[in-house]
C-alpha cells in the first residue's frame, strides 16, 4: 500500500487532487513500514493528548512524554520528526546535520518532518533560541541510540562484534570482507522499539566530519528557483480566498454593518459570525472589492497619543520603585554618578511573508496549512474555538518567510478556518502588508530609568527599572557590590508580544550606553574598563576578540570619526560589536563604515549558517537602532507602509566581519537572537565618540541625522 500524502496545487498547477488528510503517528508509521523508532522523554517538553484512533494501540505506542522521533524504512529512508518548524533559520539543515554524523550518511539522505501536528511530537513553539539548545542534543542521543541497534542488529546477522563494523553512506559494513547490509535490510519485517539508552554517548563534537562543517542549505535550491511553495502559494481543489472586516482604530466597538452591497457581487459570501465579519470570493481582487462596499459604523474608545507614550508606561506601572537601602547609600557615597532615562519606541517585525494560512473542512475534519512559529498553539486554538476532538485537527507548517517572533499567534489560522467552515470551501487568508502592519503585534515600547555610581574606578551602585518592555536581559553581568534590578509591568496602548531577543535589545542598550558613560566620565578606555569590571571569561572572550580584529586603539585620522564597541550575553549566546562611524559635515548624516562581530555560543554545527544567522540579526538591528518606530495618532498606525515605515535596505549594509568563537568544549546554544542585542549600543557609543552627543532613545536617529549638540 502507498502512503497518501496531501497534494497541493501550485498556482499554475491544473492537475491538483483531493486531499487524503486524516492521517494518525500511527497510521503514518503502518504506512511506511516497519523499521526502527526510539524515543525520549525530555522534561521540557509539555505533553499533548495522545491522538486517538481505532487502530490497535499497540501498533505504535504514542507515549505520555515525547521527545523526538527517527525512523528507517524498509527501503532505508531516513525520516526524522520535529514539531520545531523552519522560518529561515535554517535549523532543517543543522538538525540533519546533527542526526547524519551519528550515522555516517549525506544530510541530503535524511527526511526531516517538521511543524506537523498529526506527525511530530508536541512541542511548544519555535522561539527563544531553543531549537539547538533543546533539540540537538535530543536528536544526536536518538541518532547514537539507533546507530548502537544497527550495528548490534549486523552483529547478530553475521556473528560479528560490532567493534568490528562501521557505518556508511546507508550501510553497515564489515571492512574485513567488504560485506554490506543496507539499513533498510536491518529493519525489513522487523519492528525494534527500544528507549532511549542515555549511556550510550553520541559522537563528541572533536571527531565531528558532517556536523561542524559549512554544507549548503538543504533544499536551498528549491527557494532560488521558485520551486518551493509559501503558505501563501498554496492551491487546493475549489479555493477561494478570503477578507476579514477590520476596524478603522485600534479599540473600536462595532455598532452596525451594511454587507448588501458586497452580496451582490457574483462569487461573494459574506461571512457574519457575531462581531466577525468575512467575505470569500474567487479571486483576490474580488474578496478585496467585496470588502470595501461594506459599509460599517464603529464607536471609538479614548486612547493614549504617542506624545503621551512614555510617561503612561511609568504612570501605568502595576507597581511602583522599591529601591533597598544599601544601593541609594552606595550610589550617594560614589566617586561618579549618573542617572538617566532611556525610552525605546515600539517597532514592527516586517515578515518578508505576511500572516496567511489555508484552511479545508472535509465531514468534521480540519486541515490548516499555516506560516506559524507554534502549530500545536494553533491546533489547541482551533479545537477550543471549534470544540473538536484532538485528532479532528491537522495543522501544516511549510517553510515560512520569516517571523522574528512575530508569528507566534493564530489568528489568521482561526480567520482561515472560521470563513472556511461557513463556506463549506476550502479558503485561504493572506494579511495585506498594511494588515500586518496595523494587526500583528509589536515589539513593546518601554522606559529605562538607570542610576549607577563608581567608586575606585568599580561599579559600586547599579539602579535598572525597565517599565512595560519586559525582563529579558536585564541581568548585570559586571561586577557590582550593590544592584537592584526591576522589571515593572505597564498598559500598553498598542499590542505587544515578541520580538527577535526579546526586550534585550531595550535594556542591552541602556546598559552598555551607562557603562561606556562610567568609563569616559573616569578618564578609561572602554574596552578595558568593561574587562576589568567582568568576570565571565566567555564574555571576555568575544570582546578580546572583537577588539584585536577591529584594532581597537588605533589612531583616527580625522576628528569626526568615532569608534564605540558594546557587548552583552543573552540566551547562551556571547557577543561583542565593534564599530567605526563617520558624522558627515556640514550635512551630520551618519556614515557606518565599519562593523565587527565577535560571537561565541559553543561548539558550532554550521559555521557558514551561524555566521549569516549573525549578520542577519547585526542588519536587522540596524533598523531599530536608529530609524524603525511605529507612529500612530488617534488610534490609527500613521506609517503602516514600507514607504513610510523604514527598514534597512541594501545601501544602509556597512562593511561588516564576523568573528565566530569555536568552544568545542561546550554544548551549542541558539544564535537567532543574541547578536542583535549590541549594534544599536556599540553605534551610540561611536556617535557620541565622533560627535560629542549622546543619545538616550531608540531609534536614535529617526530624522536621518546626528542632532548637533551646540
Amino acid at each position: 500500500m502507498k502512503l497518501k500524502v496531501n497534494k497541493m496545487q501550485s498556482s499554475g498547477n491544473k492537475n491538483s487532487k483531493k486531499l487524503a488528510g486524516k492521517i494518525t503517528r500511527r497510521s503514518f508509521f503502518k504506512y511506511m513500514g516497519a523499521g526502527f523508532a526510539t524515543y525520549m522523554v525530555w522534561s521540557d517538553v509539555l505533553v499533548a493528548s495522545a491522538l486517538s484512533t481505532n487502530e490497535n494501540p499497540t501498533a505504535f505506542p504514542d507515549q505520555d512524554l515525547i521527545g523526538s522521533w527517527i525512523h528507517i524504512s524498509p527501503i532505508g529512508q531516513i525520516t526524522v520528526f520535529t514539531g520545531k518548524v523552519e522560518i529561515g533559520q535554517n535549523i532543517r539543515t543543522s538538525l540533519s546535520q546533527v542526526v547524519a554524523e551519528e550515522l555516517s550518511v549525506r544530510p541530503d539522505a535524511i527526511n526531516m518532518v517538521m511543524g506537523d501536528t498529526a506527525l511530530t511530537p508536541y512541542d511548544r513553539g519555535t522561539y527563544g533560541s531553543l531549537t539547538t539548545l533543546q533539540i540537538s542534543p535530543i536528536l544526536r542521543i536518538m541518532a547514537a541510540n539507533l546507530r548502537h541497534l544497527l550495528m548490534e542488529e549486523a552483529k547478530k546477522t553475521w556473528g560479528i562484534a560490532s567493534s568490528n563494523l562501521m557505518l556508511k553512506g546507508g550501510m553497515v559494513i564489515d571492512p574485513k570482507t567488504n560485506k554490506k547490509l543496507g539499513f533498510g535490510d536491518l529493519v525489513n519485517g522487523k519492528s525494534l522499539l527500544k528507549k532511549v539508552d542515555n549511556n550510550i554517548k553520541p559522537i563528541a563534537p572533536e571527531k565531528w566530519k558532517i556536523a561542524g562543517q559549512s554544507i549548503s542549505k538543504i533544499n536551498g535550491r528549491d527557494f532560488i528557483t521558485g520551486k518551493h511553495r509559501y503558505v501563501s502559494d498554496l492551491v487546493l481543489p475549489g479555493m477561494v480566498f478570503g477578507r476579514v472586516l477590520r476596524p478603522p482604530f485600534y479599540g473600536a466597538k462595532l455598532l452596525s454593518v451594511d454587507t448588501s452591497a458586497a452580496e451582490k457581487i457574483p462569487s461573494v459570501e459574506v461571512v457574519k459570525d457575531g462581531d466577525f465579519i468575512g467575505v470569500t470570493a474567487a479571486s483576490t481582487l474580488t474578496a478585496a472589492v467585496a470588502l470595501a462596499l461594506i459599509d460599517s459604523t464603529w464607536e471609538q474608545s479614548p486612547t493614549t497619543e504617542r506624545s503621551e507614550l512614555f510617561e503612561q508606561l511609568v504612570k501605568s506601572a502595576s507597581e511602583k520603585k522599591k529601591v533597598n537601602k544599601e544601593v541609594k547609600i552606595a550610589y550617594d557615597r560614589g566617586d561618579i554618578k549618573i542617572n538617566q532615562r532611556f525610552e525605546i519606541d515600539y517597532i514592527a517585525h516586517v515578515p518578508l511573508e505576511t500572516r496567511a494560512s489555508l484552511a479545508s473542512w472535509d465531514k468534521g475534519y480540519l486541515e490548516v496549512w499555516a506560516g506559524t512559529q507554534r502549530p500545536f498553539g494553533l491546533h489547541e486554538e482551533l479545537q477550543k474555538s471549534f470544540d473538536l476532538a484532538v485528532d479532528k485537527i491537522r495543522v501544516h507548517v511549510p517553510d515560512t518567510g520569516s517571523g522574528y517572533g512575530g508569528k507566534q499567534t493564530s489568528e489568521v489560522g482561526l480567520e482561515a478556518a472560521r470563513l472556511s467552515k461557513h463556506v463549506g470551501k476550502p479558503v485561504k487568508v493572506c494579511w495585506t502588508r498594511e494588515e500586518e502592519f496595523k494587526w500583528a503585534y509589536f515589539r513593546p515600547a518601554g522606559v529605562v530609568e538607570l542610576k549607577a555610581s563608581l567608586t575606585n574606578g568599580k561599579v559600586s551602585s547599579w539602579e535598572f527599572h525597565n517599565y512595560n518592555s519586559g525582563s529579558a536581559g536585564i541581568d548585570f553581568p559586571y561586577t557590582s557590590a550593590n544592584k537592584h534590578l526591576e522589571y515593572h509591568r505597564s498598559s500598553s496602548p498598542l499590542r505587544q508580544g515578541s520580538y527577535r531577543a526579546l526586550s534585550s535589545t531595550a535594556n542591552v542598550f541602556a546598559m552598555e550606553s551607562m557603562v561606556n558613560d562610567l568609563a569616559i566620565e573616569s578618564c578609561e578606555d572602554p574596552v578595558q574598563f568593561r574587562l576589568k569590571n567582568l568576570e565571565n571569561p566567555r564574555l571576555k572572550a568575544v570582546i578580546k576578540a572583537a577588539a584585536q580584529s577591529f584594532e581597537w586603539g588605533r589612531l583616527k585620522n580625522q576628528e569626526n570619526i568615532g569608534h564605540g564597541m558594546a557587548c552583552g550575553t543573552v540566551k547562551g549566546g556571547f557577543v561583542a560589536t565593534f564599530v567605526e562611524v563617520e558624522v558627515a559635515q556640514p550635512s551630520r548624516e551618519l556614515i557606518i563604515r565599519n562593523v565587527v562581530t565577535a560571537f561565541e555560543c559553543g561548539v558550532i554545527i554550521n559555521p557558514r549558517h551561524l555566521e549569516s544567522q549573525v549578520t542577519g540579526c547585526v542588519l536587522q538591528g540596524l533598523g531599530g537602532a536608529l530609524f524603525e518606530e511605529v507612529d500612530f495618532k488617534e488610534g490609527k498606525l500613521t506609517n503602516a507602509s514600507l514607504i513610510s515605515y523604514r527598514v534597512p535596505r541594501f545601501s544602509d549594509v556597512p562593511k561588516m566581519k564576523v568573528i565566530l568563537l569555536d568552544r568545542k568544549d561546550l554544548p551549542s546554544s541558539g544564535a537567532g537572537e543574541a547578536p542583535i542585542v549590541c549594534i544599536a549600543p556599540a553605534l551610540r557609543n561611536a556617535i557620541d565618540d565622533a560627535s560629542g552627543v549622546k543619545l538616550y532613545n531608540l531609534p536614535m536617529l529617526p530624522s536621518g541625522t546626528v542632532p548637533d549638540n551646540t
